[in-house]
């Protein structure tokens, strides 16, 4: 299938490529304060595709060590005091050191405490990437929420607020869907890949925001929100050809996201 004509001044493939090349190269440190469902497999996936997981995670040594990492990820999907506390720190590390940092905002607006902790970081120092699904999206900016961490809203609902949310912290916004919108609030990516099975495994859309920290760490915020969901989900893709179900279908993810090379992305990823 041809890839849908690309807007004006939009990302190509060739970026993308570009980015995954630098990723492979760097190797970037990415410091992961997430959630404990997923640590696991978040340290996997960035393992797989070329960067190096740090779960440090605790309020005496988070802020410390964002200043030495490549990139941070702040995923509020299990909040906890210390862990808040941590995820404060960490904030605090990059605004001083300049160390690109992503936000996910699990189940944002439908819980108040966590929804005020993710505004709450975003005043305290503006996220490089802000990914969530459209509720969560919509969430930070006073919308009610999905159920649980499914969201209820489509990523072509919450454009314009994920445009507002861009515009309003100088940021890159990225909507995951079964077609990811990223946006700077001025551009408009989209990417067509994806799998169904990819909702069927937990922790995938919290293991995208780690891999978005990484690509942060070697190019410009909109290509790195970009190149991290085209280098997931055409991995999906692929994995989607080889397995008999969820089980099978993480290994295999794992394994195509080692295996996918920048020309691989760059001919299989579908953008519009």
């Amino acid at each position: 299938m041809n890839a849908p004509p690309l807007p004006p001044a939009g990302i190509s493939p060739t970026d993308l490529a570009d980015a995954l090349a630098r990723l492979r190269g760097q190797s970037p440190l990415v410091q992961s304060l997430t959630n404990i469902v997923v640590a696991p497999w978040t340290a996997n996936v960035l393992l797989a595709a070329g960067a190096a997981p740090a779960m440090v995670d605790n309020p005496h040594e988070a802020g410390i060590f964002a200043q030495v990492a490549s990139g941070v990820l702040v995923n509020t999907g299990t909040p906890y005091d210390d862990t808040t506390q941590a995820m404060k720190a960490a904030v605090d590390g990059c605004r001083e050191s300049g160390t690109p940092w992503v936000l996910d905002p699990v189940a944002a607006g439908g819980l108040p405490w966590r929804t005020k902790t993710a505004r709450d970081l975003l005043t305290q120092h503006p996220a490089t990437i802000i990914r969530g699904n459209a509720s969560e999206i919509s969430g930070l900016l006073g919308g009610g929420g999905g159920r649980g961490v499914d969201s209820a809203d489509t990523p072509e609902a919450v454009l314009e607020q994920a445009r507002t949310l861009a515009e309003q912290h100088g940021c890159v916004v990225a909507v995951s869907g079964p077609v990811d919108h990223v946006t700077d609030g001025a551009v408009l990516t989209r990417v067509h890949n994806g799998h169904e099975l990819m909702t069927r495994v937990t922790g995938v859309g919290c293991a995208l925001g780690a891999l978005m920290a990484a690509y942060a760490a070697v190019t410009r915020p909109l290509t790195a929100a970009t190149a991290a969901t085209a280098h997931l989900t055409v991995a999906a893709d692929r994995a989607a050809t080889e397995c008999r179900g969820p089980g099978s279908f993480a290994v295999a993810l794992l394994d195509h996201l080692a295996l996918l090379t920048p020309d691989d992305l760059a001919e299989a990823v579908r953008l519009s």
